[in-house]
């Protein structure tokens, strides 16, 4: 597999607005200054502790799960995404993920028969 050219990875990180990202998780953000904040998804949450800097496309958690990241480790976060290729392609094809939608995982190997049926 063709390792995916540093321009198309800046590319994306350019394009795809995080902001957006976050909306679509269906978390409200408000100003806070330059940043934006809100509930951060990945752990119980009642106070604001999710941070997205729209200046630099950044998020970060100051809450619970101390991460954060670049518009590829939201994706691979919030859609428990282990490969960055993956990410890449899912925010290279241009949608948006939507919160409401389940996450169908697509394999193309055939489906094996079982060994134990008759």
């Amino acid at each position: 597999m063709a390792r995916i050219p540093q321009e198309e990875i800046d590319r994306v990180k350019r394009e795809v607005a995080l902001a957006d990202l976050v909306r679509a998780r269906g978390i409200e953000l408000r100003g806070h200054g330059e940043n934006l904040i809100g509930l951060c998804p990945f752990h119980d949450d009642h106070e604001p502790s999710l941070v997205v800097t729209p200046a630099k496309n950044l998020w970060h958690c100051l809450g619970a799960c101390q991460t954060g990241g670049d518009v590829f480790a939201w994706v691979m976060k919030a859609e428990a995404i282990r490969s960055f290729r993956h990410a890449y392609e899912i925010l290279s094809g241009g949608t948006l993920l939507d919160a409401t939608a389940p996450t169908v995982k697509r394999t193309d190997l055939p489906k094996l028969g079982s060994p134990l049926s008759m």
